[in-house]
């Protein structure tokens, strides 16, 4: 009983800080916007540019990444809300908080902002805790195959390695060959 109010604690707390966070990109609140940027910035050249006005400019340089950050922080907040859908909305938010940490770290020096960022993911971590037995399931659904039995052996055999090294060959020679055809 106890574990579910603080899981849902968790989950509430995160995902009213990503709202706020997710509707402050759509909505213009954060990053400096191509054809809005305060003059000290625009007036500034690349080389005398501190690090926190290089990243907030270019993170704003397009409205459609500035979207997609935050409808994907929208929409992991609001997996969370419900009970069938939390764990989806961990693992969308997981990786996305840890580039804001990251990129918090060397770009920013806005201590509050990577504390915050900080507590979100452990907040997160801590849901995913709390439900650690689902979680192995999933990763014993995920890792284990029913076409092994734990005697058998699961090497893979020579001819197969060698059928998958021809098909990387082929795949390597598509791929170049579309780079090649759009250019780089």
């Amino acid at each position: 009983m106890r574990h579910r109010v603080v899981e849902l604690a968790c989950r509430w707390y995160v995902f009213i800080f990503l709202n706020i966070y997710g509707f402050g990109k759509i909505f213009g609140g954060q990053f400096y916007r191509r054809g809005r940027l305060p003059d000290e910035v625009a007036n500034m050249t690349l080389e005398s540019a501190d690090a926190y006005s290089l990243a907030w400019t270019f993170m704003g340089y397009s409205y459609g990444y500035i979207l997609f950050i935050g409808i994907s922080q929208l929409l992991g907040a609001w997996f969370l809300l419900f009970k069938k859908t939390k764990l989806i909305g961990v693992l969308i938010l997981v990786p996305i908080l840890v580039n804001v940490i990251v990129f918090d770290i060397f770009f920013l020096d806005q201590k509050g902002a990577l504390a915050s960022a900080c507590i979100y993911c452990l907040l997160l971590l801590a849901i995913l805790y709390l439900n650690r037995p689902v979680i192995v399931k999933v990763l014993k659904a995920l890792t284990f195959s029913d076409n092994y039995s734990s005697k058998q052996e699961v090497f893979i055999q020579p001819k197969h390695a060698l059928v998958a090294l021809v098909l990387m060959g082929l795949l390597f020679l598509v791929d170049q060959g579309v780079v090649n055809l759009l250019g780089y």
